[in-house]
């Protein structure tokens, strides 16, 4: 019910924001609206107001909507309406009243990433768990217990705030192809460089995992123990809840992740564990005991005690001024952001897996709305930027479309025969299909696997 509502909230709000951004440019430029339109098919509310009367309804289906002005081409029209129709406006007004809905949209992001840096959110320090052997960042230098505090990328330095803020830059970085160098701050307190090639890596960069191909991963939390379980092997070791473990078979344990692989490479033989307990170190030696087997077949290790480590976090926020500069930062890197996946998508350097349709969408908005109200309205954020762009694309069904034709219209003083725009609108509805069939399949392909 949570992801229904959610979902149903977001589309709700992100079109009606959409259509009014064309509707209140319309109405400022003296063009006459007849209807308002949130949802496609029957009416289910619907009212009137304004000296125009326009129409205002909310339909049953929540996929979009239309602003539906006086235009010669859409029927026949009142001798009295003809200087209001959309037709017979200057280029430039149809222009901006076209722009608007994508502009709208636009702008929410721009106020809602403002209103999340304002009130501020807590993050995941920057703080880097130990790069697997070979891998890029290992190669780079990069060691658990690293903390990355800026990051250097086409001569600019920016500030690295949190582990976020340490994807988004490294991902637009990395879709440019450029090199980057990381500013480390070691567990000693002294400061590195580490220096990553991102050149040629454009598609690796569009995967879901990507920094992880790299080795960059977050920090694990620490080896705390939150509690023994009775009769397991830890509490029958004299395991106690706030031990931390430091070391295993005496090696170095930095974090939870690095305990649970130790448990589990095992295989049933005994480990020689050294704990810290207040400001002593304790030995132990518990041996792990199978409890199930994977789906894999194999078997499963474990030693009977709950972790409860955190790893460290940090407030993130802004003054008012710095907020909304923060808005437009984020909302104008995640459109560069979009518009070079898309377009490395048509040229076949990205995977037409990034398309996401309305199930993942829901699902992401149903995860985000339990969150938080924070978490909800950066996802709301990240949805508006996206329909932003998409509606600016040269297709003709999109608003992009449509100014495209303009832009032709003021090149050669012409403009595009009706019957053309007609054939073009077609053949542009063929490619959005085909844009949501392949959206559609990627939606279920990540919930069931892939379809052959």
């Amino acid at each position: 019910m949570v992801t229904v509502l959610a979902f149903l909230f977001a589309l709700g709000l992100l079109i009606t924001i959409h259509e009014y951004g064309h509707y209140r440019v319309a109405v400022a430029t003296g063009v006459k609206v007849l209807r308002f339109s949130i949802g496609f098919g029957k009416p289910l509310l619907k009212w009137k107001r304004g000296r125009d009367q326009t129409e205002f309804v909310i339909a049953a289906i929540p996929l979009g909507g239309f602003v539906r002005m006086v235009d010669e081409r859409e029927g026949d029209v009142p001798a009295a309406d003809l200087p209001r129709a959309f037709n017979r406006q200057t280029l430039l007004k149809r222009a901006a009243i076209v722009a608007a809905g994508p502009a709208a949209n636009l702008l929410l992001a721009v106020v809602l990433f403002a209103v999340v840096a304002f009130v501020g959110v807590r993050q995941p320090v920057a703080l880097l768990g130990a790069p697997p052997s070979g891998s890029p960042a290992a190669m780079a230098g990069v060691r658990s217990g690293d903390q990355v505090v800026a990051i250097t990328a086409d001569g600019v330095t920016q500030a690295v705030q949190s582990w976020s803020d340490l994807q988004l830059q490294l991902l637009t970085a990395a879709m440019s192809g450029q090199a980057v160098t990381l500013k480390i701050r070691n567990t000693d307190g002294a400061f590195a460089n580490a220096t990553l090639q991102f050149a040629g890596a454009e598609d690796e960069a569009s995967q879901p995992d990507f920094l992880a191909t790299l080795g960059l991963r977050l920090a694990s939390p620490p080896a705390l123990i939150r509690e023994t379980l009775a009769g397991d092997p830890a509490e029958k070791a004299g395991m106690r809840a706030g031990d931390v473990v430091t070391q295993v078979n005496g090696k170095a344990i930095r974090g939870a992740d690095a305990l649970l692989k130790a448990i589990q490479a095992s295989a049933g033989k005994p480990l020689q564990l050294l704990v810290r307990r207040g400001q002593q170190n304790v030995a132990l030696s518990i041996t792990p005991q199978a409890e199930s087997a994977a789906s894999d077949g194999q078997r499963i290790w474990r030693i009977g005690a709950v972790l409860s480590g955190e790893i460290p976090t940090v407030v993130v926020k802004s003054g008012p001024v710095g907020a909304m500069l923060q808005g437009v930062s984020r909302t104008w890197d995640l459109s560069a952001l979009t518009i070079k996946t898309l377009g490395k998508m048509v040229i076949g350097q990205a995977s037409l897996r990034n398309l996401s349709g309305p199930v993942t969408i829901a699902d992401y908005a149903g995860r985000s709305a339990e969150l938080g109200w924070l978490s909800y309205i950066s996802f709301l954020a990240i949805i508006s930027v996206s329909l932003g762009v998409l509606n600016l694309l040269p297709l003709p069904v999109l608003d992009g479309g449509h100014l495209l034709y303009y832009a032709i219209e003021g090149f050669t003083r012409r403009s595009i025969p009706q019957r053309l725009q007609e054939r073009l609108q077609q053949g542009g509805l063929v490619i959005i299909a085909l844009m949501m069939t392949i959206a559609l399949y990627n939606d279920f392909a990540r919930l069931i696997g892939p379809m052959h």
